[in-house]
């Protein structure tokens, strides 16, 4: 049986790596999607994939109060109720100490990786609440934990924790569900962009040390951290709620 038959799903960061795995493992299971994010193209083409009747797009900055209402809304006219929040936009910032680290890239991250999420859950709550519905917030494994020359990133996933904590304490009242994933590094672009910049000319390298820092020996793929939302979104985890789940081939094993 599908695991989430006739369930409405807004995917941020939807045609990103992690996004677009997800959105295919939650169609697969009988969902309808919306996927969110800035890059149009791409999202066209995501929907094209997923099929039409599965899945729609919007076009949105999630810093945006009026456009994160307009993408919670969409969901909603278009498929007529919202389940499930899977909270995933975010990025990486640049790699620098915090001595040199940009002042206004520090207030680009946090604006995306936290405000962005603050916003989905102000917005979508309201129609979760209706529906007794979840969230799941992508964090990273940089949020349970410290990590040179990535200040804005790693301190924008820690506090996704407490945002998260937080929200799943209030959502209880209303049967509304929230944790968080904590993925080591995935084979995506943001992870190629990291190693670039740990390692300039260098990123395979870079990507190789990473690797070896992970007990599994390799990085994640994309379709596994989507089995682990779909299992935090389904009906599997009804009595899971403020939890941070690791998927990190044993990095926070220690």
């Amino acid at each position: 049986m599908a695991q989430l038959k006739d369930k409405v799903a807004i995917i941020t960061g939807g045609s990103g790596g992690i996004g677009i795995a997800t959105a295919k493992r939650m169609t697969a299971e009988g969902a309808k999607v919306l996927l969110v994010d800035l890059d149009e193209d791409a999202l066209k083409d995501a929907v094209a994939e997923l099929g039409h009747d599965k899945a729609a797009y919007a076009v949105a900055d999630v810093t945006d109060p009026e456009q994160t209402q307009a993408y919670v809304t969409a969901a909603v006219e278009k498929f007529g109720k919202l389940d499930i929040l899977i909270a995933n936009a975010g990025i990486e910032g640049v790699v620098k100490p915090i001595t040199d680290y940009p002042i206004e890239m520090f207030d680009k991250v946090l604006a995306v990786n936290v405000r962005g999420i603050f916003l989905g859950l102000k917005y979508a709550m309201p129609e979760l609440k209706k529906t007794k519905g979840n969230v799941v917030i992508m964090s990273s494994v940089a949020g349970l934990g410290g990590t040179p020359d990535v200040s804005a990133y790693i301190t924008s996933k820690h506090a996704l924790v407490g945002l998260m904590r937080t929200a799943a304490l209030e959502g209880a009242r209303d049967g509304i569900r929230v944790n968080s994933i904590h993925p080591s590094p995935v084979e995506t672009r943001m992870m190629r962009s990291l190693e670039e910049g740990f390692a300039p000319g260098h990123g395979g390298e870079a990507k190789k040390g990473f690797a070896a820092s992970i007990p599994l020996q390799r990085y994640a793929e994309p379709d596994e951290i989507a089995d682990a939302v779909i299992y935090l979104a389904s009906d599997q985890a009804k009595f899971v709620t403020g939890v941070r789940l690791p998927v990190d081939g044993g990095m926070t094993a220690d």
